[in-house]
């Protein structure tokens, strides 16, 4: 078959999986990273395709309760935001079907009972969702399409191979910058109704009763959902933005975006925050530090995840790092923490505590903090696999943007010298970048970090018992 190319969308942003003919069904969206009605390019291609053949738009979700590092923390802020966009998405005339279990067993049995016209799918880098994706497409009829509504740069046209880092990447991206980063086209209300299914209400509180992980609970400090994340935005551009270079590192004061929970689960477009940011009354030194982070380092990652298939494994680490780590695997510990000493923060070090406990009750650790907490982890363990193993297990249970390209490359950078270079040689770290507590307390006052923490019940005041070892 031919695809005819949508006016607004540029054809680059979307790649064919599956030619074949089309069903006499709707176009279905098969939505999974990005959750969102607003500024989806995949979404947007639906409806383009939906007007072209004169079809309905469904969009799928297929929900596994058995996501690997997912806890109820995880699915309340994934089903409260889904309950928020079915509604939204009713308004256009489009339905949001949930389907229960795995999507490798429940997605080919439902597009085979409704004969679709086309499936549209979402771009992600990651293990698992790639294998779904290829199990899927072993029983593909119809034609399949996949789009990058993640990354401004669509990953495959950014760079064809794994990049050494952000020096690499960034002229690549800063050369296609042009073409991509454009304002996203609004949606439009359907004319084509779908007919023979139900919209069965999201009911989140039901839905939560089938997670079997429940020690990890929600948190309250954030909001759920695509309003909520524009709201959030609003704040960041009005408040924060003008001094982010400046305060971004400090975990003393509010001064970070707090947008990663709604990048992670796709209830907001950095598309739209970079556009937003870039066409503001906005100096380009106030947004050059933000816009580094949100464009060069995030998509980094997804190049990172993407075109390193073990990027959770200490093979994936730099070739110089891996040497240096077996150099420096029979070097003495002072001080060895296990998984459980870790995840209840009770080690003598009272900075790292704080920070393991802001993970876990937060939802959300500060982002300079995380680097001092990976590479503590890498100090007190017997070897650079414990260490990983135990530093993406914590991230990903306790982080709300867990499970996630810039959780995988952060820790990746913090224990393996993933997109860094060699430093010089120490015992333990061989030539890993070194952190410890006394940069901290040059960068930042890390008894009044601490104080806050306590005031705010994140952390115990018995936490204060500690030596703090070094």
């Amino acid at each position: 078959m031919t695809f005819s190319t949508p006016q607004d969308i540029d054809p680059a942003r979307y790649r064919l999986l599956w030619d074949a003919k089309e069903g006499p069904g709707p176009v279905i969206y098969w939505m999974s990273r990005e959750q969102r009605a607003h500024d989806n390019w995949g979404l947007l291609l639906a409806q383009q395709k939906g007007l072209e053949l004169k079809r309905p738009v469904m969009v799928i979700f297929c929900l596994t309760t058995e996501y690997p590092g997912a806890t109820r923390r995880h699915y309340g802020f994934l089903l409260r935001g889904l309950a928020q966009l079915q509604k939204v998405l009713c308004d256009y005339n489009m339905i949001l079907h949930l389907l229960h279990g795995n999507p490798e067993k429940t997605l080919p049995v439902f597009l085979e009972s409704i004969s679709p016209a086309l499936l549209i799918s979402d771009f992600d880098p990651l293990r698992i969702k790639l294998r779904w994706r290829n199990s899927i497409l072993q029983h593909s009829r119809i034609p399949w399409i996949e789009v990058d509504g993640h990354n401004i740069v669509p990953c495959w046209q950014a760079s064809p191979k794994r990049e050494y880092g952000a020096y690499t990447l960034r002229p690549k991206l800063k050369k296609l910058l042009p073409r991509f980063l454009t304002d996203v086209p609004p949606l439009a209300v359907h004319p084509y109704s779908m007919s023979g299914i139900t919209d069965t209400p999201i009911n989140p509180e039901a839905l939560l009763e089938q997670i079997q992980e429940t020690s990890v609970g929600e948190v309250k400090w954030i909001i759920p959902g695509e309003k909520a994340a524009k709201s959030m935005l609003a704040i960041f551009l009005q408040n924060k933005l003008e001094h982010y270079s400046i305060n971004r590192n400090n975990p003393c004061i509010n001064g970070q975006s707090d947008l990663s929970p709604y990048f992670h689960f796709g209830q907001l477009s950095p598309q739209r925050v970079a556009w937003e940011v870039s066409q503001g009354p906005f100096t380009p030194e106030t947004t050059e530090s933000f816009l580094e982070e949100l464009i060069v380092r995030r998509e980094l990652s997804d190049n990172f995840c993407y075109y390193t298939p073990d990027y959770d494994k200490v093979s994936a680490f730099p070739d110089w790092a891996f040497k240096s780590h077996d150099a420096h695997r029979q070097d003495k510990r002072l001080y060895l923490a296990d998984l459980a000493e870790l995840e209840k923060a009770t080690t003598p070090d009272l900075l790292w505590n704080g920070c393991q406990h802001q993970l876990r009750e937060h939802g959300k650790m500060h982002g300079y903090l995380r680097m001092y907490w990976a590479k503590k982890i890498l100090e007190w363990s017997q070897s650079p696999e414990e260490a990983l193993s135990n530093a993406i297990y914590l991230n990903d249970r306790y982080s709300l943007d867990g499970r996630d390209p810039n959780g995988y490359a952060g820790i990746a950078w913090s224990i393996g010298g993933v997109h860094d270079r060699p430093w010089f040689d120490r015992p333990i770290f061989g030539k890993i970048r070194y952190m410890n507590q006394n940069g901290c307390r040059r960068k930042f006052k890390v008894d009044l970090f601490l104080q806050n923490l306590l005031e705010q019940s994140v952390m115990p005041e018995t936490t204060l018992n500690g030596d703090d070892r070094q």
